[in-house]
C-alpha cells in the first residue's frame, strides 16, 4: 500500500512515496510554479512518472485547510489555492482520493506518528521560524478549532505593548532587532550569526537572545497550565542546533521557579524530521 504525498511551498513543493508505516520510499521536488492549471499539471506529471498503485494522495498545504469542504481559507504564498473546492479538483486530475491538512498540522502528526512524540496522545507543537506557528494534537488527532486557527501560537501578547510571541520569541526577529541596534545591514546578521555574536561577547545579542528564550519559555508555561499536554515538540530551523533545546529548558526551568506553587515542568523536546515531516504527516492524515 503505497501514498503519493505532496508538501506545497511557496517556493518549491516536495512529493513523495510513501508506506503505511510512514517509509520514504521515493521523493523530489519542483518549483512552485505561478499559476493553478501549472499546478495541475505538474502533480498529474508526477503521479504519471512513478510506477506504483496509490492508495491515495495526501496533501499538506498552507492556509486554514478545511478538509471536510475541500476549501483553503486564509492566504499563503500561494494565492491561486485558496477558496475554492481545491480538493475536488485535485480528485478530479488525479484520479485518487485526496485528504488535504495544513502544512503545520501535518509536521505534528508526523511527530505523533512516529517521530520525538511517538505513542503519545496530547502534545503542542510549536514551529520557530519568521513566526511562532503549530498545532494542538489531543488525543491523537489535531484540534483545528472553531475557526481552524488552533496553533496559531504566535498571536499570543507576551506584554503591555501589544508584542507579540512572533514578534518577541524568534531567532528571526531577534536577528533583525539585533541589526538595527548595531546599524549593520540585515542580510549580515542571521539566526546563525546571532548566536556567533553572542559566543564573541556581543551586549546585544546576549540581551535579544535572552529575551527570546525568555518569551518563548514563559508561552510554553502558559501553554502548559491551559493545556497541560504530556509534551512540548519544538521545529524549526533554529531547533536543529545542538544547544537550542537544552537551553530553552534552562528558562523553563528559571520560569517555573517564579511560580512556586506550580507542581508541573513542560517536557520540552526537539521533533524528529525535519524536511521530510509535511510529506510523512500529511501521510498520517490520510490513513487516519
Amino acid at each position: 500500500m503505497t501514498i503519493l504525498a505532496f508538501d506545497m511551498g511557496g517556493t518549491a513543493v516536495k512529493y513523495g512515496v510513501l508506506t503505511s508505516q510512514g517509509e520514504i520510499l521515493e521523493k523530489g521536488k519542483f518549483a512552485t510554479p505561478d499559476n493553478l492549471e501549472k499546478m495541475i499539471q505538474l502533480l498529474v506529471n508526477v503521479k504519471t512518472n512513478y510506477n506504483y498503485s496509490f492508495q491515495g494522495a495526501a496533501f499538506s498545504c498552507p492556509g486554514a485547510v478545511n478538509n471536510e469542504t475541500g476549501i483553503i481559507g486564509g492566504a499563503s504564498a500561494i494565492p491561486y489555492i485558496h477558496n475554492f473546492p481545491f480538493k475536488q479538483l485535485l480528485e478530479e486530475k488525479l484520479a485518487l482520493p485526496v485528504t488535504m491538512e495544513n502544512d503545520a498540522n501535518c509536521a505534528a502528526l508526523a511527530e505523533v506518528w512516529i517521530g520525538a512524540a511517538k505513542d503519545k496522545q496530547d502534545i503542542i507543537f510549536m514551529i520557530l521560524g519568521s513566526g511562532v506557528g503549530g498545532a494542538v494534537i489531543r488525543d491523537g488527532k489535531v484540534h483545528h478549532g472553531a475557526n481552524l486557527h488552533g496553533g496559531e501560537f504566535g498571536y499570543m501578547l507576551m506584554d503591555r505593548d501589544g508584542n507579540t510571541l512572533s514578534e518577541l520569541g524568534t531567532i528571526v526577529n531577534a536577528a533583525t532587532r539585533i541589526s538595527k541596534r548595531l546599524e549593520l545591514p540585515t542580510d549580515e546578521v542571521d539566526g546563525h550569526r546571532v548566536f556567533e555574536l553572542r559566543a564573541e561577547g556581543n551586549a546585544v545579542a546576549k540581551e535579544e537572545l535572552e529575551t527570546m528564550f525568555y518569551y518563548l519559555a514563559r508561552s510554553i508555561f502558559n501553554l502548559q497550565y491551559a493545556l497541560d499536554p504530556e509534551m512540548v515538540v519544538i521545529g524549526g530551523g533554529v531547533s536543529e542546533r545542538a544547544d537550542f533545546i537544552t537551553e530553552l529548558n534552562n528558562y523553563v526551568d528559571e520560569v517555573k521557579a517564579s511560580v512556586p506553587i506550580a507542581m508541573i515542568r513542560p517536557t520540552v523536546v526537539g521533533c524528529k524530521f525535519g524536511n521530510d515531516a509535511n510529506l510523512i504527516g500529511a501521510t498520517a492524515f490520510h490513513l487516519s
